[in-house]
């Protein structure tokens, strides 16, 4: 086993379709629900070509470069089929830049749903139909099989890790939330309980989230980070193996903007880190067979990567969302029953988790970072918005026969 010291840098890049300003009076007119002005906050091709601008291409810039530089440099990137749909669709050239990175033979994609949905709660064939969408994508436009995976929204349980360890693969990633480590610490690999070969990777909270949300946080005691002290934070683990730094990818330019710093940082990163001989930086596939197992996660309940609670709330907390779940997904038979593949499309399309994040009614501070991601000026316009579409879909299945 290996006797190095790894950081495992994780990244996430998922943009949905949004609902337009969808009225009660459009159902059973109109089916493009994904469509709005290009002034609108919810167009989605005026978003995408935004944060390409802010965050994709840049950090891609970076990367590629810290990848020449740095020969041990290596990172694991999940990015869901809706996102790159949109690529192909509105910035061809940041979907370029990605397989280019890919292309290097040092970045990892993570298996995942392709919706970005919470499916694995509500109907097992439909996520393992989108999981599998999403692998036939990433094998299209990148050459590659997924061999790790991680939920949507980064959720995770046991049931989850016997799935994917069924399913073949030889990790999965979880938060690595304090009451279930209890005593353990995140920089270590495990093995999720009920499983056989399957390895778990929890996320290092702390430093993560030191990065993706307090680094340009003027109030923050610590501010600015630099490289050198958020190493010597790393140095106090020095005898655990892993440093499991997991993100969002709009972390580098769009949450973090470049006049912060956010970008050198990146890049010096690595050229500080691997000037110790004992140090590298491995993909999550790769921890998972370079490390001996230290113990074993039991985790029956289920906890995600959002807000104070680390658990399922932020989409599932209230009656709307609740509701428009029970809605969504008691459609099923109904709709693939219909052999329409666009009627299908659009229904999957209303599966990804952000349409019920941004329902949801939390206040303080999880409230302000609902707000800050949501196109709409409330969670009950997001609601009203989703459940016209989904009006819509009823519709559409009359017009077709299919009565539910």
């Amino acid at each position: 086993m290996s006797d190095k010291r790894a950081i495992v840098l994780y990244l996430h890049v998922h943009q949905p379709y949004r609902v337009g300003r969808y009225s009660i009076f459009d159902a059973g007119r109109r089916h493009d629900y994904f469509e709005s002005p290009e002034n609108s906050p919810q167009n989605n091709a005026a978003i995408v070509r935004k944060v390409a601008e802010k965050s994709y291409l840049p950090t891609n810039a970076h990367l590629m470069r810290m990848i020449q530089e740095n020969p041990q440099f290596k990172l694991s990137l999940s990015i869901t089929g809706t996102v790159l749909e949109q690529f192909e669709q509105y910035a061809p050239d940041v979907l370029q830049s990605f397989q280019d990175l890919v292309a290097t033979g040092r970045v990892e994609i993570v298996g995942e749903t392709y919706h970005h949905s919470l499916a694995f709660f509500y109907d097992r064939a439909e996520f393992e139909a989108q999981v599998q969408m999403h692998r036939e994508k990433v094998e299209r436009l990148f050459g590659v099989t997924p061999t790790a995976f991680r939920n949507t929204e980064l959720s995770y349980n046991n049931d989850i890790a016997y799935w994917a360890d069924k399913a073949g693969y030889k990790a999965v990633l979880s938060e690595g939330w304090d009451p279930v480590l209890g005593w353990r610490s995140p920089n270590f690999l495990y093995k999720p309980s009920h499983t056989e070969n399957i390895r778990l990777l929890t996320k290092n909270y702390k430093l993560s989230d030191d990065i993706a949300f307090r680094f340009s946080d003027t109030q923050w005691v610590e501010y600015p980070l630099t490289v050198d002290r958020f190493l010597s934070w790393t140095n106090a683990s020095w005898d655990q193996p892993l440093i499991n730094l997991f993100m969002d990818y709009e972390t580098f330019g769009e949450h973090q903007w470049e006049d912060s710093g956010i970008f050198n940082f990146l890049e010096e990163l690595p050229r500080q880190w691997l000037r110790k001989s004992e140090h590298t930086f491995m993909t999550v596939s790769e921890a998972a067979g370079a490390f001996d197992v230290v113990d074993e996660i039991d985790c029956p309940q289920t906890i995600t990567w959002a807000d104070t609670e680390r658990d399922l709330s932020a989409w599932t907390g209230n009656s709307m969302q609740q509701g428009a779940f029970a809605s969504i997904y008691g459609l099923r038979d109904a709709i693939l029953q219909t052999n329409d593949l666009q009627l299908i499309e659009d229904w999957r399309k209303l599966q990804t988790s952000d349409h019920f994040y941004y329902m949801c009614t939390k206040w303080f501070n999880d409230g302000d970072v609902h707000a800050y991601f949501s196109p709409y000026d409330s969670p009950y316009e997001a609601y009203i918005a989703f459940m016209n579409a989904y009006l819509d879909l009823k519709f559409r299945l009359h017009e077709m026969g299919v009565e539910v």
